[in-house]
Parts: C-alpha cells; structure tokens; sequence
C-alpha cells in the first residue's frame, strides 16, 4: 500500500488533531510529492507512516442528503474486526501501487472505492477535496490519514458490497441522530466528518 512519512506529511507546525480543510493546506500535494510503498502488514505497525485512506462522502444536494451505511457484524462478510457494525458516512480504502496507473493515486484509489463499493443511479456532479482527518487516539487512527472527498450526484446511491449491512441517502439530521445515540457505534472519522459536512449543506 501507499504511506508516507509522518514528518515529511506534518513537516515542523502542520500538525493538526480533527478536520482541516483543503484551503488550509494542501496535504494531497504533500503526500504525492513524498508517497512510498510498504507492506501493509508492516504499515500497520509502523507508527512512523501514515496510511492515507480516501473518505468519500456522498451528497444529493438537490435534497440535501449524504450516504450512510452500517457495515456488516458478519466475519465472513466484513473480516475487519475493528470495524464490524459501525455506522458510517464515508466510504474509501487504502491506497495500492495498482492506482498509480492513472496518475493521481489517491483519486484514482476515490474513483475505484465508488466503483467497488456503491451503485450510483444517475450522475456524478462533481468530486473535490473538501479536506483532511487525522485523529490519534488509538493505535488503529495512528497509521491511518485521511483525505475527505466530496462526491456530488443528483440521483440515489445504494450499497453493493457484502461488507454493508444496510445503507442510503439520509438526512443531516437523521444522520445526526446516527451520531448522537448511544445504542450505535459509530465510526470517529464520521463523526469528525460531520461538521464539516454541515458546513456545506449550510453554504447551499
């Protein structure tokens, strides 16, 4: 998989714990200026690098919806444990050597997570960067960096990977009611990911 160097990614003040926006910084130039290869049985042990990891949320403007899915509690559908039955409203994956084909890895690695993991019925609007999650609060989050992209689409979105058990356009406030009750778990990149989020419905 693709990591970078956690000094070359933070350089001496750029540093941050939360979301960052992409008008801030520009973090993609920094990890394709300086991206490397490990194993990624290596990656996850090696606190030194960070993985970045596409976040793709999916938006309707039009009727200021986002996706949001619970992954599947099943081993045999979703073999990470870590994972298993949290609510999410991102969708992405590590980075392979294999995305460098089309020349910017990390959206080649967003356009080929969307194409794996949900069926988009009618267009895509746009895609951007909208900004970046670092979050260290445990061993996992520490490997890990993430680019949160912006998908726009004017139709629905549905779930086609075994790994989800359920998913699909909801509000903001359903979504915020995913988020503020106890009886889900939810994951923390979406709950970093929700102001941000509201954010944008906001400037709509």
């Amino acid at each position: 998989i693709i990591v970078v160097e956690k000094e070359k990614l933070f350089g001496n003040e750029d540093y941050f714990e939360g979301f960052k926006y992409h008008d801030e910084l520009d973090y993609e130039k920094i990890i394709l200026d300086n991206l490397k290869i490990m194993l990624r049985g290596n990656a996850e042990i090696d606190f030194s690098h960070k993985q970045p990891i596409g976040y793709i949320l999916i938006v309707n403007p039009k009727e200021k919806k986002v996706f949001a899915y619970q992954r599947s509690s099943k081993d045999k559908e979703y073999g990470e444990k870590r994972l298993q039955g949290k609510w999410s409203c991102g969708i992405g994956g590590h980075i392979e050597p294999l995305d460098s084909d089309g020349g910017n890895p990390l959206r080649e690695s967003m356009l080929r997570e969307l194409e794996e993991e949900v069926e988009i019925i009618g267009n895509v609007l746009s895609s951007r960067v909208l900004g970046y999650i670092n979050s260290d609060v445990d061993e996992v989050s520490k490997v890990h960096f993430g680019i949160l992209y912006l998908v726009e689409i004017d139709g629905d979105v549905k779930p086609k990977d075994p790994e989800v058990a359920r998913g699909g356009l909801i509000s903001l406030n359903e979504l915020e009611d995913i988020l503020s009750n106890e009886n889900f778990v939810v994951e923390e990149w979406s709950r970093i990911a929700f102001e941000p989020l509201k954010d944008y419905f906001n400037e709509e």
